[in-house]
């Protein structure tokens, strides 16, 4: 098996726990919060009252700023297998630091963007 059937296979293995990842959990799905299973529990399903578009809106921003991160998160994973091997080939170790360096970027920048959509929602 050759280096690059490795490779291929370690990008499979980790696009597929990347993927299992989000798999939610039966327990919360099946929450049925409208026949009394809520009574004394403060779990999050059970405290969203809050169906106004501020609440809304902030959720999928939320939810897609989560997504850009653990997307660079993977990103740099992959960058880095991508800089170990590269077998002392200049080109390849330098495109490696360079998917590094940008997924970097990327995840500060879902960062301060989640932060900022968090206090702005706060503030509505």
């Amino acid at each position: 098996m050759n280096l690059k059937s490795k490779i291929f296979r370690t990008y499979i293995v980790l696009a597929m726990a990347f993927v299992l990842s989000f798999i939610p959990l039966h327990s919360a799905v099946a929450l049925d919060t409208g026949v009394g299973a809520c009574s004394g529990n403060n779990s999050a399903p059970c405290a969203a009252t809050g169906d106004d578009i501020a609440t809304i809106i902030g959720s999928v921003i939320s939810l897609l700023l989560f997504l850009a991160g653990a997307i660079a998160a993977l990103v740099i994973v992959v960058g880095g297998i991508r800089y170990i091997t590269s077998d002392g080939d200049a080109g390849a170790a330098s495109k490696a630091k360079n998917t590094i360096i940008y997924a970097l970027v990327g995840l500060v920048i879902a960062i301060m963007s989640y932060s900022i959509v968090n206090f702005v929602i706060s503030k509505v």
